[in-house]
């Protein structure tokens, strides 16, 4: 351990850290691994390097768990796109800024300001944490911390992924049968500026499709899609907007 840091330091930060993630370690010296920057470690190997590598894959297994069983219409290539966005190096770094770990990492003199620490240090510090947590106490402990944090961006990617699916499906087929390519046109606007709701219909040429209602123009034009997909098919529309 550094001259500068006293075991009471040390104790003070690894408990702070603690309730930071909510997860109470059993094993301290697996948190206080993760938490070792090579530059603050005596050896290379005391670094949370090794760490860092076994928490990406438990990230990976965890992530393409989720999207296999929640988005069961999702094709191979669909869960490797959403994987590839969700267990990136810029989630893992927006998390580990959320959860402040920079403020607790054990570092050289040389690294420079906390508050300025490079995306990549922040990125490899959470992935550690992951591992350290499956360590500690198994894969169903580090589920649960992985998906609190990781759960929202998930969701996030996927339905965007979701609505992106949807709405390429119609362009195919608009281009396919009616060599056109859809509009989205928003017919009604309802609530305040900060709650807004808005009605959106597709239009293929001379063609308009039952409109739907979403909470932003985003979400509208995905129901919007799906409802004129359905009307083609001859199917019922799954967003009735009246």
């Amino acid at each position: 351990m550094p001259s500068e840091w006293t075991t009471a330091d040390e104790a003070e930060i690894l408990e702070d850290c603690q309730q930071a993630i909510v997860y109470r370690f059993r094993q301290p010296e697996l948190l206080r691994a993760a938490l070792t920057h090579t530059s603050g470690a005596n050896t290379r190997a005391a670094s949370n390097e090794r760490l860092e590598f076994l928490g990406d894959s438990v990230l990976g297994l965890v992530c393409c768990e989720q999207l296999f069983l929640r988005y069961p219409e999702y094709h191979e290539g669909d869960m490797t796109k959403v994987k590839s966005l969700v267990v990136s190096r810029r989630s893992c770094a927006l998390i580990s800024r959320q959860l402040g770990l920079g403020s607790y990492l054990f570092m050289g003199k040389g690294m420079g300001a906390r508050e300025e620490l490079p995306p990549n240090v922040l990125a490899d510090v959470f992935e550690a944490l992951v591992a350290a947590v499956y360590l500690d106490g198994g894969l169903e402990p580090a589920k649960v911390f992985i998906l609190r944090w990781l759960g929202p961006i998930i969701e996030r990617v996927a339905e965007a992924a979701h609505a992106g699916n949807f709405k390429s499906m119609l362009q195919q087929v608009a281009q396919k049968e009616f060599g056109d390519t859809p509009r989205y046109m928003v017919l009604d606007e309802q609530g305040p500026d900060h709650n807004k709701c808005f009605k959106v219909s597709a239009q293929i040429s001379e063609h308009h499709y039952m409109a739907a209602w979403g909470r932003n123009k985003k979400e509208a034009e995905l129901k919007a899609a799906m409802n004129a997909l359905a009307q083609i098919k001859g199917e019922p529309v799954p967003f009735p907007a009246d």
